[in-house]
């Protein structure tokens, strides 16, 4: 009797499921997936050289006078000039992208017209570009000599342009392929309600495409938060007006301050950090929603 008890409680046949003790041990050493540890590892590897050394290296660069010297050299007047500038430039870049790049993703997606084709490639431009040869032809078009008689050179509107230019791909293509999934039919059907055009993307279409939206306009600030070459030229380098963070930094390693370089470089590679973690916080809150949505 014992023995068909213990049977029946370990042998239940084929196709039922046997209880198992769990394992114990490290489980979170675990590794699953197709990669394997010596995928992983490489990643690892390969991340560290390129990305987390460099960075290290930056901030114990940044502290070699200790924290009095980094504090001194981030909150000096003129590196809280180049930031303040920076910011702001930035900011209105990211707002312009996020109403331009929807747009243009709009039309893109929603429209046919002559030479499609080739305005959808040129969107990806900037990003093969050099950011240099955009300069270049900014001061050529807007610089003292400006064929079209419009000056923008060493000023903040001419940053804007020239950010604007290398930052325009990141909000096109976020929204974009949310757009092509949009289901059509209930535009249709909100249509046919009495909505007007801008009802129907203000209550349907925006909270759809809000996340990637807000995820191109975040990625276009970080870009522009960093840019050197697009404003080299074209921005003047006017402490206090015109003169971003990135030419600061320039400036600070010539008259040989690296230290002061290296700190107003923390201070941006900060910056640019938390914006992208609000992001990647905010793209994942909305996965969880859309989960417990379905």
């Amino acid at each position: 009797m014992s023995d068909s008890s213990t049977s029946a409680g370990t042998d239940r046949g084929p196709g039922v499921s046997v209880d198992k003790k769990p394992k114990s041990g490290r489980s979170w050493l675990r590794v699953t997936g197709s990669v394997g540890p010596i995928g992983i590892a490489t990643s690892v590897l390969w991340l560290s050289i390129i990305v987390l050394l460099p960075l290290a290296a930056l901030t114990y660069t940044s502290f070699d006078d200790g924290w009095s010297g980094f504090w001194d050299a981030v909150t000096a007047p003129s590196a809280i000039d180049s930031l303040k500038v920076t910011i702001f430039v930035s900011v209105i870049v990211a707002v312009v992208n996020v109403i331009m790049g929807t747009l243009i993703a709009w039309v893109l997606v929603r429209d046919e017209f002559p030479g499609k084709g080739i305005v959808n490639a040129l969107i990806d431009l900037p990003f093969a570009l050099p950011t240099i040869v955009a300069s270049i032809v900014l001061l050529a078009l807007y610089g003292p000599r400006s064929p079209i008689n419009v000056h923008l050179n060493a000023t903040q509107p001419g940053i804007i342009v020239a950010l604007a230019f290398v930052t325009l791909p990141f909000v096109v293509r976020s929204v974009q392929p949310v757009l092509i999934e949009v289901d059509k039919e209930v535009e249709q059907a909100a249509a046919s309600l009495g909505a007007d055009n801008w009802t129907t993307f203000r209550r349907i279409l925006l909270p759809t495409l809000a996340p990637a939206i807000i995820s191109g306009g975040g990625l276009a600030f970080a870009r522009a938060i960093g840019e050197y070459g697009s404003v080299v030229l074209i921005g003047g380098n006017i402490p206090r007006e015109t003169q971003m963070a990135s030419q600061y930094i320039q400036q600070q390693i010539e008259i040989d301050r690296p230290v002061n370089a290296a700190a107003v470089s923390v201070a941006l590679l900060v910056i640019s950090f938390l914006s992208l973690l609000v992001l990647r916080l905010f793209a994942d809150r909305t996965a969880r929603k859309e989960q417990e949505s379905r």
